[in-house]
């Protein structure tokens, strides 16, 4: 699932292809994706057109698509969403599930979703701040997080810190990769309780994630197939510079050991045994 990285560098390709772009057409080729639109298919359709689109937001892995009436066009991307800016002319791309036109006659938006577990819908008063992400947390690159707060909130849970990592109410945009990414810059294993870190430590965990996603986002992303890629339909390259996540038995680049990959929450985390020791009680 796209993580918080990929989400902005296709907040970002939306923010040079949409605001000030009137919507002219709408075509829904399947109607999976539009599910959570309260009024159906042909209300979805009705609804948008006319609507002009201003700057794209975001809120941890989470995006929407504000108009400048006050709504906004929301979108979870689930496990293989996206979003392509094509020009009209240009064949729909595999599994295209629902395509806008514009009054400009410019390109296209295109949602595009092969495993169909994400989706798009009309969020009324939702320009600003979205009723759906009132319970999501600010992530790491938010203006107005409070640092000292998250620091204290992670250390007020007797969780694995891996797991409040990834608890999108504690902080949002951290998911299985850049959590593993961080917890192996900070020498931390993912299982150690995070009340038993230290304010010091977990202040420099975040700090690791925050430039270990810094990282991923000058490259584009992490890209491991053709599930994510850029409205451009192009893919990230970060996965060439991952340090732990999916290097199952390949040396760690801190000490050579060989990173080991380990069940966790129906999926895997990965981590160096020598620089990240499981603390034995």
């Amino acid at each position: 699932m796209p993580e918080l990285p990929e989400v902005e560098v296709v907040r970002l390709g939306l923010a040079q292809a949409l605001p000030g772009r009137m919507i002219a057409g709408v075509r829904v080729l399947h109607p999976r994706p539009v599910r959570r639109h309260a009024g159906g298919v042909d209300d979805f359709v009705t609804s948008l057109i006319g609507r002009q689109f201003v700057e794209p937001k975001r809120r941890g892995k989470f995006l929407w698509l504000p108009f400048a009436d006050s709504d906004a066009l929301m979108a979870h991307l689930g496990m293989s969403g996206q979003f392509r800016v094509d020009d009209p002319g240009t064949a729909l791309p595999p599994q295209c599930r629902v395509v806008f036109s514009f009054e400009d006659n410019g390109p296209e938006l295109r949602f595009v979703d092969q495993r169909m577990f994400g989706g798009i819908w009309l969020s009324p008063g939702g320009a600003e701040a979205p009723a759906e992400i009132a319970h999501i947390a600010l992530d790491l690159f938010d203006p107005g997080l409070d640092l000292v707060a998250l620091v204290a909130a992670i250390r007020s849970r007797k969780s694995g810190i891996k797991r409040v990592l990834l608890n999108q109410q504690v902080v949002s945009g951290i998911g299985n990769i850049y959590a593993d990414e961080a917890l192996w810059a900070a020498r931390v294993h993912y299982d150690t309780a995070a009340d038993q870190l230290s304010a010091v430590k977990v202040r420099g965990l975040l700090v690791a994630a925050t430039e270990v996603m810094t990282a991923a986002l000058a490259q584009g992303g992490t890209s491991f197939d053709a599930l994510y890629v850029n409205v451009n339909g192009t893919s990230g390259y970060f996965s060439r510079s991952l340090s732990a996540y999916g290097r199952d038995g390949q040396p760690c680049p801190r000490c050579g050991q060989g990173i080991v990959r380990e069940a966790f929450m129906n999926r895997s985390s990965y981590r160096c045994p020598q620089c990240q020791p499981r603390i034995v009680d």
